[in-house]
């Protein structure tokens, strides 16, 4: 009689976000176009809005997807070290090696990022800068999930806190710089409605979509600076500049449009 065959044993499938895609010559091009800076340990990339930073549902390739452009025989790829939302263009971080990522990883989670956005609203925030202080929770409609703002005994209560300062303002609208001193989802676009300012065309949280008369093209919330510890020691502030439908708004809406400002070196230890 013969003995059945054993079966070779089991192999773990590779995740999904490790085997590798194949991108088109354009899209590799349209990638490697976006950085703002590079080095052995970092890629600094300035995030276009209408791209999701990593999954969701939209059949579509991701940032995540696109650092295989980046990809290099025997390495890895870079991996991204925090997100921003799809409407949210701006200034992201990727790491290159493990150690760079595990170190930026701790470092986030140690609150030593600071980050700056630029974002329009509807008229100027009453007073014109300073501090919310308001505990979020999350909520579930359907297969969408929000930001509340919530009571600080609330059981599903977050700590969140955001800065604000007004830059220019006029009887339409107002530009505003934001820094989020934490992490949450859709900190700042909650946190900016809660006092009667969400951001121009941010329909999810009650954002208008048309100032005087001007069309908001999408949300208008771009991630302008970061600053970080740099893997090889020292700190690294990044900026990115606008991008054209957010300087054109601007403009048509007769604010001034923020000096574009270089780069800082790495302040090495």
């Amino acid at each position: 009689m013969n003995k059945p065959s054993r079966r070779p044993p089991a192999q773990a499938k590779p995740k999904a976000s490790e085997t590798p895609i194949t991108l088109t010559p354009e899209e590799i091009a349209a990638a490697q176009s976006w950085v703002l800076y590079e080095d052995e340990t970092i890629i600094v990339l300035n995030k276009p809005a209408g791209l999701s930073s990593q999954g969701g549902r939209i059949k579509a390739h991701t940032l995540d997807d696109l650092l295989w452009a980046f990809a290099r025989p025997n390495r890895p790829r870079p991996k991204l070290v925090h997100r921003l939302d799809r409407d949210t263009s701006g200034v992201i971080l990727t790491a290159k090696t493990k150690p760079a990522a595990s170190m930026l990883g701790k470092a986030l989670e140690a609150k030593r990022f600071r980050k700056s956005y630029l974002a329009i609203v509807a008229g100027a925030p009453e007073p014109k800068g300073g501090m919310i202080d308001s505990p979020l929770r999350r909520e579930s409609i359907g297969r969408e999930a929000y930001m509340r703002v919530c009571a600080p005994d609330h059981p599903d209560a977050e700590t969140a806190r955001s800065r604000y300062r007004t830059l220019a303002h006029n009887g339409l609208a107002a530009l505003v710089e934001l820094s989020p001193d934490t992490g949450r989802m859709h900190q700042l676009r909650v946190h900016m409605a809660s006092i009667g300012r969400p951001l121009a065309g941010d329909s999810r949280y009650g954002g208008a979509l048309m100032l005087g008369g001007v069309a908001a093209p999408r949300l208008m919330l771009h991630a302008a600076s970061l600053t970080f510890p740099h893997p090889l020691g020292g700190e690294r502030k990044v900026l990115a500049p606008l991008p054209s439908d957010f300087t054109a708004m601007l403009k048509a809406l007769d604010l001034p449009v923020p000096e574009q400002r270089r780069p800082e070196p790495v302040d090495q230890a």
